[in-house]
């Protein structure tokens, strides 16, 4: 299997692999789907560090607005009442007034906590320091767990308008946030490799060869984005001629869109 070291810009992602005979118009989908996997976890593991401290999401009305004027306006978190954590909540008042303070007892927040955790390892950047390649049925695995503890503290579910919650049903509303910029559509997905787009008409082996044991950094980006990796020359298999290329100042020719 070829090992694919993917970065996004500058900082290593995941390792996948796949076999040298892989369509890119099948792998770059994944490697993108892959990526905001990954990215969709680490959301949900901030969420969920602000669900266990301080309870669900209030209403978007009453969010960043002091008691004296939710009182003055009379408005109520009705599903405070409808989504109460397993074993009754505990108040700790939220200083930026985004969740209700509701939160989960001692025991239940260390049950999101210990979650949490074992999910951002499962996706984690360090995967790759270990050597250890990252599928799609992880990311899916680590969804899993995230979903499973939210379900065993609030049996009685989340708001609607709780981001958790709405992560999970895949309606997510990143219009104007950073988290929206970090995101790769498929369609918009693009791999490249020594300097080339990995054309989704063509298969890995046409740019790597047939070896099965070769590992690639390739860069995941938007189209249209300027690519500038040339970390391809530490690769084993880098290209005998880029010495003769050197002496005759051609050694850093980008072939990226500009």
């Amino acid at each position: 299997m070829v090992r694919l070291h993917v970065k996004r810009g500058d900082e290593s992602q995941f390792l996948l692999e796949t076999a040298a005979s892989a369509r890119l118009s099948d792998l770059t989908p994944l490697v993108a789907r892959i990526y905001n996997g990954r990215l969709k976890v680490q959301r949900l593991c901030s969420e969920m560090e602000e669900l266990a401290e301080h309870g669900t999401l209030l209403p978007y009305n009453m969010q960043g607005l002091t008691d004296e004027q939710i009182e003055e306006l009379k408005l109520k978190d009705e599903w405070a009442e409808k989504c109460i954590p397993s074993g009754g909540s505990i108040f700790k008042k939220d200083e930026i007034g985004r969740r209700n303070g509701h939160a989960p007892n001692e025991k239940m927040q260390q049950v999101i906590k210990k979650t949490i955790e074992e999910a951002k390892a499962l996706i984690s950047r360090k995967q790759v320091q270990a050597n250890v390649c990252v599928n799609m049925e992880m990311v899916k695995d680590a969804l899993d767990q995230l979903r499973g503890a939210v379900m065993i503290v609030y049996p009685m579910g989340l708001p609607p308008h709780d981001p958790i919650r709405m992560e999970f049903e895949n309606k997510e509303d990143l219009l104007g946030t950073q988290a929206a910029l970090e995101v790769i559509e498929e369609s918009e997905a693009q791999l490249w490799w020594a300097g080339k787009e990995l054309k989704e008409t063509k298969v890995l082996s046409d740019y790597v060869g047939k070896n099965e044991k070769t590992t690639i950094i390739v860069k995941i980006q938007k189209k249209l984005e300027e690519d500038d990796d040339d970390s391809f020359l530490n690769a084993e298999w880098a290209d005998s001629h880029a010495l003769k290329r050197q002496f005759h100042g051609v050694k850093d020719i980008k072939w990226g869109p500009r």
